[in-house]
């Protein structure tokens, strides 16, 4: 029977690839529904212009899509969708994939293109996944911005969808309500769009371009494919969170899961699992759900109002626990106690009294009745500017929810948390509750995996409550145990001991079956010079502790080992610094002593700009100026970037050639060990690690934190085969055996330690002038 069903499907797949007929007739299709279309538009508009007197009518109904539908709690009702449960999709399941993640869409395309060009290309099937920020081709859903908005919006319409099929058999009752449904969600046109997938190896922009011209949507066309498909390509953020794994159809039973570019694994798992919510939101929130139970509350069923009740006393408890009252303006509380408290799960829940509240039906409550999207519907009406409001009884009586709305803007405006309004105008009103069942959600946690951190400033709308996971190896577990085989891979994986003790270890898996595999780099051994220095030019030792790189003295040794490399070497020189307030210290120092004019004699100096969208102006600048440099000659021999580890020039971007000629490395980047979340890891480590070679697992957590930062940084240099280029370690620590063990094998096989700057700099003379012998 397997045989059979593989045969089919082969067969049908290779009917669509050659026959061109069948493409030229859903395309006529296409036309002609399009213009059905069309005219039953003009027909709607012809009507509504001559049914003035119904408007009002019209009014009161488009409100009913607000109201709560009856909730049934648990399995009590099990809800068919239809479109999820095709039979075709259902008896695909017995095709072994591997799912490929990686951690941006780029670099999943620049994969996909790979695999175009590989013999693998012709026939294989592959399908990429996103999110519908990537993949919608509606555009009235894609000006909202926010992925928030685009999936509840997309949500919307598809229930309208299905709602409309049940309007017109229930036609005996006139209803003029018109809900907007989705255009590109059409099943026949997703089928196709399915098979064209399955047939051609396309990448994301593909994707969305035949989406468009197929009027198909994208996004849930390429998630039909899955089941058929023997690659699937998606980001791993996608794969790694349960939820969204399964709201995807990913099963991952027997499968290979590979991903790709995951240095820093452990901490997206963190990440995407751990959630913060502000007071200001808290009491947000509470307003807003307070209004529309006022409203609707003759409407709701009593199971709909026990849950929002539930909901709004916790939110009271969690105001409670800032120091706050929900009923008063977050911004105006000052909070009496300030400081940074951590809690166990269960600690916080005794302490806030909401133990004796069921979270998880809470959670899946608000899943299931889709109360944060009715709400934002809610606000959206309600929440508007008062001079775009109509002045009605009813409308004069939600005048309190605007006005609230107004003055936590002013409140937060005035020295709060930079509202998130400032970039999207829309998304202002959008109801924070969104956010606070994401931090619900965490809570449902095992007591000894995360920890709760109640932070207090100045007001309670500048407090926030956040969810810290400790142990990211509970949602780790599940891939690991339904998979066959999970390759975690990446160019700079060292050090790799968290990965094997944090999370496969920590998961429960047997350490015999874990491998490790590591293989040299492509370039010749002559093509890399990795140095560590131990001193600068007058002899002062170069460590940058918190207490000594401060000194005047420190800063000054590093800006001559500049001046002196910018003379010799041709190009690009990347210099990165631990922090950005320490860069920004030390280009002012640089300044006041003329050391900074120096500089700029030999190379022009660029800075790593703190916003995203400024990183490309800048790059191209830099990459304008070395290539203006290298064609004329002159005094000016290229240029200096200065960067921070961890910022947005640390990862993912290529200083290839004459971009990246020397990159230099001031100090040991190890992170904040102040930090309250930092020091409740490394207190979680040492009690559930074990010690490795005579070090606590605290120790080896903040060295291997700091290692992983300075293997991507170094890393941005050497990006082809023939690519060349020095690196500088500027420090004294890199020398000692259990950091230099840290770096990967290719660098550290080839490192030289250099107690004094001359024999260093007699090294990198060397290598420019090679440089300039092949120019």
């Amino acid at each position: 029977e397997e045989q059979i069903r593989r045969k089919k499907r082969e067969d049908h797949l290779e009917k669509i690839r050659h026959n061109v007929q069948l493409k030229y007739a859903a395309k006529r299709k296409r036309c002609k529904e399009d213009e059905a279309e069309r005219l039953l538009q003009l027909s709607k508009e012809v009507l509504s212009q001559g049914a003035g007197e119904g408007t009002l009518d019209q009014l009161d109904h488009s409100e009913e899509e607000l109201i709560l539908a009856e909730y049934e709690s648990d399995d009590e009702k099990k809800v068919a969708s239809g479109l999820e449960e095709d039979d075709d999709n259902l008896e695909e399941e017995h095709v072994t994939k591997i799912y490929y993640c990686s951690r941006t869409h780029s670099q999943l395309s620049q994969f996909v293109h790979e695999v175009q060009k590989s013999p693998f290309g012709k026939n294989i099937r592959l399908v990429s996944l996103g999110s519908r920020q990537n993949l919608c081709v509606n555009e009235e859903v894609r000006r909202l911005g926010a992925l928030q908005l685009i999936n509840d919006r997309c949500m919307e319409m598809q229930k309208n969808k299905h709602e409309k099929k049940s309007d017109e058999e229930n036609e005996g009752k006139k209803r003029r309500v018109s809900r907007t449904t989705c255009p590109f969600y059409s099943y026949e046109q997703m089928q196709f769009l399915r098979d064209e997938v399955l047939v051609e190896v396309k990448d994301i922009e593909q994707l969305v371009s035949l989406g468009r011209e197929t009027k198909a949507c994208p996004y849930y066309g390429s998630r039909f494919a899955i089941p058929a498909a023997q690659l699937v390509v998606l980001p791993y953020q996608m794969l790694l969170h349960e939820p969204t794994r399964n709201a995807a159809g990913i099963k991952l039973k027997d499968q290979v899961v590979i991903i790709d570019e995951a240095h820093n694994l452990t901490d997206t798992i963190t990440c995407i699992h751990s959630a913060e919510v502000s007071g200001s939101q808290l009491c947000c929130a509470h307003s807003q759900l307070s209004q529309y139970m006022e409203r609707y509350r003759k409407r709701l069923k009593a199971k709909n109002l026990m849950y929002i009740k539930q909901i709004l006393y916790l939110l009271e408890q969690f105001v409670a626990m800032l120091g706050g009252n929900v009923n008063q303006n977050p911004g105006c509380q000052a909070v009496s106690q300030t400081g940074t408290v951590l809690k166990s799960i269960n600690d916080f829940l005794f302490q806030s009294q909401i133990d004796n509240i069921n979270l998880f039906k809470v959670q899946r409550y608000c899943e299931k009745s889709l109360i944060s999207r009715k709400l934002f519907g809610f606000v959206e009406r309600y929440g508007a500017p008062a001079s775009a409001v109509k002045a009605n009884k009813e409308n004069q009586k939600l005048a309190g929810l605007q006005n609230f709305l107004l003055t936590l803007q002013q409140g937060s405006d005035k020295g709060g948390d930079p509202p998130v309004e400032a970039e999207h105008g829309q998304i202002r009103t959008a109801s924070p509750l969104m956010q606070i069942e994401g931090f619900l959600s965490a809570l449902t946690n095992a007591n000894q995996d995360g920890r709760v951190i109640l932070n207090r400033q100045g007001t309670v709308g500048q407090s926030s409550l956040k969810f810290l996971l400790l142990n990211p190896a509970v949602h780790f577990a599940k891939v690991v145990e339904e998979c066959r085989a999970v390759i975690i891979a990446g160019g700079t994986m060292q050090p790799v001991a968290d990965f094997r003790e944090q999370l496969l270890c920590g998961a429960g898996m047997d350490p015999a079956r874990i491998v490790e595999f590591s293989c040299g780099h492509v370039i010749p051994p002559e093509n890399i010079l990795p140095i560590i220095l131990c001193s600068g030019p007058s002899n002062q030792q170069l460590e940058f502790t918190y207490q000594t790189r401060d000194l005047p003295q420190m800063m000054d040794e590093t800006g001559r080992i500049l001046c002196n490399l910018c003379n010799v070497i041709l190009g690009g020189v990347v210099c990165f610094f631990p922090s950005y307030e320490y860069e920004q210290q030390v280009y002012g120092h640089w300044e006041k002593t003329g050391l900074l004019s120096r500089l700029a004699a030999k190379k022009k100096i660029f800075q790593e700009p703190k916003k995203a969208n400024q990183v490309e102006q800048v790059l191209v600048e830099y990459a304008k100026c070395i290539k203006r440099c290298s064609q004329t000659g002159g005094q000016m021999t290229g240029a200096l970037l200065l960067s921070v580890v961890g910022g947005k020039m640390s990862e993912g971007i290529n200083f290839s050639d004459d971009l990246g000629r020397c990159v230099i490395m001031v100090g040991m980047p190890y992170p904040n060990i102040r930090s309250p979340e930092l020091q409740e890891k490394m207190t979680w480590l040492d009690k559930t690690m074990p010690r490795a070679g005579g070090q606590t697992p605290s120790r080896v957590l903040i060295e291997n934190l700091c290692m992983k930062a300075v293997n991507q940084s170094i890393g941005r240099a050497i990006r082809h085969q023939k690519d060349f280029a020095s690196i500088l370690l500027l420090d004294h620590r890199y020398a000692r055996p259990a950091i230099f063990n840290k770096l990967p094998q290719w660098i550290r096989e080839r490192t030289q330690v250099k107690p004094a700057f001359g024999s260093a700099f007699a090294e990198l003379r060397k290598v420019s002038r090679y440089l300039l012998y092949l120019r």
